[in-house]
Order: structure tokens, then C-alpha cells, then sequence
């Protein structure tokens, strides 16, 4: 047989319009059929017929007010802290003479990439009111007892949680101000100055309007991360008996479970979280402020900080400090310690790290699940985005835009709702998944799916589709195109989306709460569940595992971002 009868066969039948058929219905299976059941569940009573009782309770009910009334108010003001913490470090970092840039900015890398659980762990043995690390330097220094004076720092309580959530949360808003400075010409700052304008007061109008979109932006950002996160408000709020929505959600799971009363709690944060996406998409589509021509910001004369570098250099050294170099030094310290908080004179031992990986019956199950599901979810969320990202850019198939919209919609799904979603989508038949991992892959990789659909877009918009169009020419199907042409072109961006997804997959804590059971515990969980016995030195072995393979998995994103750029 030839080869022009073989191409006429391989074009006799395209497998485009099944593949986009099947890619829709996975997606809606995924993305839709978990709000369908909390929708449905919320407006149920026991008897299953219709009711509005649940959502008549979140309203009169404190019990429900106040979580709700402490999610609003804790979230705006992590924003709040962000936005006066990361904007002048963006500034700094974009516009000034400031030493040690590409320092700090790997510096405030570290605290994106590190769980805000982590940092909530690490602050309880930093800030604990009697035997936290920083209260004991305070008892020794001024001669104070435990328990008989009040602490310099008390980490349990609501400032404390809004405290450590900036400190995981404010690189978001960096990133935003930095990357709007960065795109500003400044030569607009230049003419102020030529005109006589101090810098404080070019700064205050002209580069603060031209960011101003940015920073709401990022403020939204952050008002959402904090909203939605689980694992800090219930190390840090839980105990000083104080419920945000994430951890009020998660009681109602406990014996006896009320699954009416947590569909009717999780729509509200589904709902705000959906309006304040909109809001930011509007927020960054504006052009009131924006800049044609020019060069990028970058390009101009730092500003001279003179006298002013000893404090820019502080607010730096405090806040990444606070993020980075005290929580990673508290943990490395617990680690190698027999008592956490004793001195360190006789207290060194390897025997956490013995008891973590030699002793302790959960670790070997939870290091398997976690990389059990971090491979899978990896590998099938890539494989996904990569289908869907090719049939909704390269615009193949009707509803083109309903596979790029499915595949993003996850990012308006807070973990925590997304978990209730699947729990009452797969306790009942015809599917019942409960109880293993795959009901977890299906968070994980319905979760992770707009940070890989991000990633493959950008490389796929990369490609030009005439290398396509040359290859069915020449007799190839779409999908053979996909994959002997297209594949290896952005290869190493399909590398860092599996990468992306993995690190996400190994760390999620907000679903996976919801979804285990004793044989599908993770990392995260077994580290949640060993608080409940304050054994600290384990967690902070798990922690430090944790990181290190986290920060491992960054090093080969850039040995091959880098690699692409080449």
C-alpha cells in the first residue's frame, strides 16, 4: 500500500469531533456535576424534599454568622497587610538601587512556593503564648515566668491568623505590582522628576494611578486565598476557639455529618469567590490607565535610595524573615531536637527523623498515597490540558470556548466546596469512590486544571498552526498532528505543567480534609492529624521533606523554563 492511500485513509476519518465530545463531557463531569449536587443538597431536608431551612439557619443562626462575619472582615484585612507590605517591595524591587534584588525576589519565591500550613506550624512553636521560641527570648531578657506574665506574641487568635496568611499571601500582590511596574515606561516618572517633583510625590501620582489597577487586582487575590484556605485558620483560630467558614464546613463533616448545612455553607464562598473574580477580570481589562509606547520600566535610571536603603533593606529583611528565614530555621531546629522547646545544649538527636521514617506506622502509606496521587494527578491533568488546550486555541471544534471556559472554571471552586461537591457526588451510586484515593485524584486534578491549562496555553500560543497545516498536507490527522508535531515543539512547557500540577497535588490540604480515610491519608493530613498530639518534631521532619522535594521540583521548572528561552 502507498503512502497517498495511506494519508487518504488517515484523512477519511478525523477524530477531532470525538475527541472534543469526550473532552466536554469529562470536563462537565469534573466541574459540574459536583456544584450540581450541592446545589441539590442544599435545598433538601432529611426527608429529601425541598427546603430552604439550611439557608434560613446560616442567616439567623451565630453559629454561622460569626465564621462568616470572621471570614469577611480576617480576609480583608490579609488583603489590606498584603498591599502595604508588597507594594512598596515591588516598587523598591522595580524602581530603585535597592541591593540584593535577584536576591529577594528568590527569597519571596520561597514564600509562594511554601504551604501556608506550614507557616501556620511553624508559627505556633515561633509564637505560642507560653513556649514559643520568640515569648522564651522574651521571659529570659526581661526576667519574666510563663503563665505569670502575659505574652509578647500569641499566635492563637485572630490578628495571629491574619498575620501569618500576609506572609503566604503578599507574593501574589508582589507579583502583580511588580510585573504592572515593570510594563510602565519610566521616562513618565522621569518627567516628573525633571519637573521638579519629589519623588514621594511621583510616586503618589503617577506611578501609584498606573498601578492602581494591579494592586485591586492582587488585593482580590489575596482577599480570596485567605478566604478559602483551611489548614491556617484551624491551626491557629480553631484553638482560641474561633471559626472561620473553611473550618465550620469542616465541623459539620464530624460525627454526626449535617451534608445539607455544608452544601448551604459552601455556596456562599463559591459565590463571592466567582463575583471577585469578575471583579478583577474587569479590574485588569481596563485601559483608563494604561500606556501606549515607551520603553518597559526596567529600562530607566534606578532612583538613588541613599539614606533611605538601611530602611527599605528592613522592611525586606522583616517580612521575608518573618516568612521564610524564621519559620524554615524553627522547623530545621525541631527536627534535630529531642524537646522543641528546651535549649539546644544535650538536646540534639536524629531520633524524630527515626521515629518519622523507621517507626511511624502512617508514613510509609501517607508518602505512597501522596506520590501515588501527585504522579496520576500529574499526568492525566497534563494529558487533559493538552487536549483541551489544543482543540479550544487552535479553534477546531464548535464550542471551542465552553472547553477553554470548563477548563478554568475551577479557579472560582474553592478547595473546601469543591470537596463537598465530589463527597456528595460520589457517596452514591451509581459511582461510590468514597474511601479511596480516586475520589482525591478527582480534587486534585479538577483543582489543578486551570494552573495547567495556563501553562500549555502560553506554549501552545507559541507554536504557529501552519507547522500544523504543513503536516496535514502531507496527509496527517489532527491528533497525529498534535502529537508528532506540536508535542515536542512545547515539550518543555508540557514538563513544567506536570511539574505545576505535582507540587500543587503533594501539598492540597483544603480538599483532601474532606476526602480521607484511614488508608488514604496524605502528607498534609498525617502532619494535621499528628497536631491533635503536638508532636512537633515529626511534623517538622514531614515539613522539611515536604520542602525539599518542593524546592527540588522549582529547580527543574527553571532548568527548563530556562532551556525554552534559550
Amino acid at each position: 500500500m502507498n503512502r497517498a492511500s495511506t494519508g487518504a485513509r488517515e484523512r477519511s476519518f478525523d477524530w477531532t469531533a470525538p475527541f472534543s465530545a469526550a473532552m466536554v463531557l469529562l470536563l462537565a463531569a469534573l466541574v459540574l456535576l459536583p456544584l450540581f449536587w450541592l446545589a441539590l443538597t442544599s435545598v433538601q431536608d432529611d426527608a429529601k424534599t425541598f427546603s430552604l431551612a439550611h439557608y434560613r439557619q446560616l442567616v439567623v443562626d451565630p453559629a454561622f454568622v460569626r465564621p462568616l462575619w470572621t471570614t469577611l472582615w480576617t480576609s480583608a484585612a490579609v488583603g489590606l497587610a498584603c498591599v502595604i507590605a508588597a507594594a512598596p517591595m515591588a516598587w523598591l524591587v522595580s524602581r530603585t538601587d535597592l541591593p540584593g534584588k535577584r536576591w529577594w525576589r528568590t527569597l519571596i519565591l520561597a514564600s509562594f512556593v511554601t504551604p501556608p500550613f506550614l507557616g501556620a506550624f511553624a508559627w505556633v512553636l515561633l509564637g505560642g503564648p507560653n513556649a514559643g521560641l520568640i515569648n522564651q527570648v522574651y521571659y529570659a531578657l526581661f526576667g519574666l515566668k510563663p503563665f505569670d506574665a502575659p505574652p509578647l506574641v500569641n499566635i492563637f487568635s485572630a490578628w495571629g491568623m491574619v498575620f501569618v496568611m500576609a506572609l503566604y499571601t503578599f507574593p501574589y500582590l508582589f507579583t502583580f505590582a511588580a510585573n504592572a511596574l515593570d510594563a510602565i515606561p519610566s521616562e513618565l516618572e522621569e518627567a516628573s522628576a525633571i519637573l521638579g517633583a519629589p519623588a514621594w510625590r511621583t510616586a503618589l501620582h503617577v506611578t501609584v494611578p498606573l498601578v492602581l489597577p494591579a494592586l485591586l487586582a492582587g488585593f482580590i487575590v489575596a482577599f480570596l486565598q485567605s478566604m478559602t484556605l483551611f489548614g491556617t485558620p484551624a491551626i491557629l483560630a480553631l484553638p482560641a476557639g474561633i471559626d472561620t467558614m473553611t473550618t465550620k464546613i469542616w465541623s459539620l463533616f464530624q460525627f454526626p455529618p449535617q451534608l445539607g448545612l455544608a452544601a448551604a455553607a459552601s455556596l456562599p464562598l463559591l459565590f463571592i469567590t466567582v463575583a471577585l473574580l469578575r471583579a478583577q477580570s474587569a479590574i485588569m481589562g481596563r485601559r483608563g490607565y494604561s500606556v501606549i509606547g515607551g520603553k518597559s520600566g526596567s529600562a530607566g535610571k534606578p532612583i538613588r535610595l541613599g539614606g533611605w536603603k538601611v530602611p527599605a533593606l528592613a522592611l525586606f529583611v522583616f517580612v521575608l524573615g518573618c516568612s521564610v528565614a524564621l519559620p524554615y530555621g524553627v522547623l530545621v531546629r525541631t527536627a534535630f531536637v529531642r524537646n522543641w522547646s528546651a535549649e539546644l545544649a544535650g538536646n540534639l538527636s536524629l531520633e524524630h527523623w527515626r521515629f518519622v521514617f523507621f517507626e511511624f506506622s502512617q508514613t510509609r502509606l501517607a508518602l505512597q498515597n501522596t506520590f501515588v496521587l501527585g504522579v496520576s494527578a500529574a499526568t492525566a491533568g497534563t494529558l487533559l490540558v493538552t487536549l483541551v488546550g489544543y482543540l479550544s486555541l487552535r479553534k477546531l471544534v464548535w464550542g471551542h470556548r465552553y472547553l477553554a471556559f470548563l477548563a478554568t472554571a475551577p479557579v472560582a471552586i474553592p478547595g473546601i466546596v469543591l470537596a463537598v461537591g465530589l463527597f456528595l457526588s460520589y457517596t452514591r451510586p451509581p459511582l461510590v469512590l468514597y474511601g479511596t484515593l480516586s475520589i482525591i485524584f478527582l480534587a486534585y486534578v479538577t483543582k489543578e486544571l486551570p494552573v495547567g491549562y495556563q501553562q500549555i496555553a502560553s506554549s501552545l500560543r507559541a507554536v504557529h498552526p501552519e507547522l500544523e497545516d504543513a503536516s496535514r498536507i502531507l496527509g496527517a490527522t489532527r491528533l497525529r498532528a498534535l502529537f508528532d508535531i506540536t508535542t515536542p515543539l512545547i515539550r518543555n512547557g508540557v514538563i513544567a505543567t506536570w511539574i505545576f500540577i505535582f507540587i500543587g497535588s503533594i501539598r492540597e490540604l483544603s480538599a483532601t480534609i474532606l476526602l480521607f480515610t484511614a488508608r488514604t491519608k496524605t502528607i498534609s493530613v498525617t502532619m494535621f492529624d499528628l497536631r491533635e498530639s503536638n508532636d512537633w518534631g515529626p511534623i517538622a521532619v514531614l515539613s522539611i521533606t515536604m520542602l525539599v522535594i518542593t524546592f527540588v521540583m522549582i529547580a527543574i521548572i527553571h532548568r527548563f523554563t530556562d532551556a525554552r528561552l534559550k
